[in-house]
């Protein structure tokens, strides 16, 4: 009994609503958002990429984390601002290989980005989609 009245409002005796955070607009999303798991198709490559996402050590607000095709892995650093994501990657760790930008998709509670990928060489863009995963895929 205690419980369920926890989860009522006191005032209507209806559940309350959920948290804002679980569906964040895409000009709510932050680095919290951008962490996990993310599959990103590019239109016209053979395949798509794998991107595990964690808070940056050093940058707050920052994600830094690896892309993998096939059996290349690549480091990424980046964040999301006001909708707009831009992520590094990086072969090396030092120099720039190629650059994500692109925008949350309003409606998709922060789970669905569209932009290009621009890789520096050979000089390619390409559309892309990362979608986030659920944790254990």
């Amino acid at each position: 009994m205690a419980s369920a009245r926890a989860q009522k409002d006191p005032e209507t005796h209806t559940a309350a609503a959920p948290a804002a955070s679980t569906c964040p607009s895409a000009e709510d999303m932050d680095q919290q958002h951008l962490q996990g798991l993310w599959r990103a198709t590019l239109a016209g490559a053979e395949q798509g990429a794998l991107l595990r996402l964690g808070p940056h050590p050093e940058l707050a607000g920052s994600v830094r984390g690896t892309v993998a095709r096939g059996d290349a892995t690549a480091l990424v650093t980046g964040d999301v601002h006001e909708g707009a994501l831009a992520l590094e990657e990086s072969t090396d760790g030092i120099h720039i290989a190629a650059t994500w930008s692109g925008d949350v998709v309003d409606g998709s509670c922060g789970k669905e980005i569209r932009g290009t990928w621009n890789n520096v060489t050979p000089e390619t863009t390409l559309p892309f989609v990362l979608r986030k995963q659920a944790a254990g895929t």
